[in-house]
């Protein structure tokens, strides 16, 4: 079975997400991703190389032909090589958001990028435990965010959504708030002291 998939302009980390989920849905043949930038490039072919799957690249005017050769499952395996050897559905890790931004730098560059990470956790399982907002970070919580369906779709599968009352208050937003529920500092901290990884962004 031959599959083509055809993700010329599309922002990372989504020829990889299209790719992977192509993979997923044949039991053997080959996925062909056509890719216009070195990046995703890159991205594709590692995603295919740590699912231990050979992989053929080829160029024309400009675009990139990636050729990879499904014939095992991938059942139990990450994207990162390692075995899932972990029944649970959820790691035990919290991830706690302070800003509406991903990184420093430019503000516009930094909400694009948030908006992709939170997007890509929906795609990436085991899930985390939790996500915990702050400070500014709640706004991503709330009417009128870029983010609130992806946000939905983690709640729905499990990953407590809670944002800081107090932020909440201090903003005047709380009555805004679309998803997850409000919680207090004691939580909070009792969620990070916990967690066995978390991450901070």
């Amino acid at each position: 079975m031959n599959t083509q998939i055809d993700a010329r302009g599309l922002n990372c980390p989504l020829p990889v997400i299209h790719t992977k989920k192509a993979l997923e849905a044949i039991e053997e043949g080959i996925i062909t991703t056509i890719v216009d930038n070195e990046v995703a490039k890159e991205n594709v072919a590692k995603l295919a190389k740590s699912l231990t799957l050979k992989v053929d690249i080829k160029e024309s005017q400009g675009n990139y032909y990636i050729n990879i050769f499904k014939d095992h499952s991938l059942e139990g395996i990450h994207a990162s090589g390692e075995i899932n050897c972990d029944d649970l559905p959820k790691r035990n890790l919290v991830i706690l958001v302070t800003n509406t931004c991903f990184g420093e730098g430019s503000e516009e560059l930094g909400k694009i990028l948030m908006k992709g990470y939170i997007y890509t956790l929906t795609e990436s399982t085991p899930y985390p435990k939790a996500i915990i907002f702050l400070n500014s970070g709640v706004k991503l919580a709330i009417e009128g965010s870029e983010v609130l369906e992806n946000l939905r779709k983690l709640e729905a599968n499990g990953v407590e959504i809670l944002s800081c009352g107090t932020c909440l208050d201090y903003y005047k937003i709380k009555d805004k708030l679309l998803v997850g529920g409000v919680s207090n500092m004691y939580t909070i901290v009792e969620k990070l002291n916990n967690a066995k990884n978390t991450i901070k962004i």
